[in-house]
């Protein structure tokens, strides 16, 4: 927590955060143009937000992209917001849904958070259906070779397409699949209007991709969602759903136990 309460405290680090707010997914050229601060200072301001998890980078070819992450004002508010009141936690409250619901202009949807397990724990957490069973509710029928379709079974549908498929499969490093079929099944499952549905089906399908890192008595997991299109339905639902559901497999992982069901 000390990391994120530094990096917060510097006005500069700050105006970085509020420019990847209005534009996600800057490269450091992009994120230079237009600040009176030398290339090398903005350098250092985000390897201190990276350092405390405010900001995901993640390689695109042979550039570098920089993300807001909203794991670590989610872990404050969830550590400490019973403890203050409302007032005094405003900021960081505003400072959370800045973090989760900022426009990205490349509509990537990138988060990561730190797992006191092993990447082999992990996979298996991502792949295993006794494992997305417990904390994500759903299981997936495929041998996780690139290439190979995918079926999704969610409560009591079952969704299958010949675009639904494993796209990489780099076991314990890197774990990439498009996204599911909305279909009227899975819709009337998850209580899904029909205006809802006919939006998301008319959207171009998305992929998501794990990318999974040894550090050593914990793992770094980033989740990037992305081939959205603009204004895409899909993207504003998975904005609030993936965060909740990375904490529940976090949990799983670290405890044997899932998040409770919200009351």
């Amino acid at each position: 927590m000390d990391e994120v309460f530094k990096a917060l405290a510097d006005g500069s680090r700050r105006r970085l955060l509020d420019r990847l707010n209005a534009r996600d997914g800057q490269s450091l050229r992009e994120l230079c143009a237009g600040l009176d601060m030398a290339r090398q200072s903005v350098s250092k301001h985000l390897a201190v937000l990276e350092e405390a998890r405010l900001v995901t980078v993640v390689r695109r070819g042979r550039e570098k992209l920089h993300y807001l992450n909203a794991e670590p004002i989610n872990a404050i508010a969830e550590r400490w917001i019973s403890r203050y009141d409302r007032e005094r936690v405003r900021a960081l409250a505003d400072l959370k849904h800045a973090l989760e619901d900022n426009a990205m202009d490349s509509n990537a949807f990138v988060y990561t958070t730190y797992i006191r397990t092993t990447p082999e724990e992990l996979w298996r957490g991502l792949t295993d259906p006794a494992f997305t069973r417990r904390y994500w509710g759903l299981e997936f029928r495929t041998d996780w070779a690139a290439g190979s379709p995918m079926v999704w079974r969610e409560r009591s549908a079952e969704t299958a397409d010949p675009e639904q498929v494993v796209l990489e499969s780099d076991p314990y490093r890197r774990l990439s699949y498009t996204w599911h079929t909305f279909t009227p099944e899975w819709a009337e499952a998850n209580g899904i209007d029909d205006e809802t549905l006919a939006k998301l089906s008319a959207e171009r399908r998305s992929k998501v991709t794990f990318e999974i890192e040894d550090l050593g008595g914990s793992v770094k997991l980033t989740v990037v969602h992305d081939g959205f299109e603009p204004g895409s339905t899909a993207r504003e639902m998975i904005q609030h759903g993936w965060p909740a559901l990375v904490s529940s497999l976090k949990t799983l992982l670290e405890t044997g136990e899932t998040l409770p069901e919200p009351g």
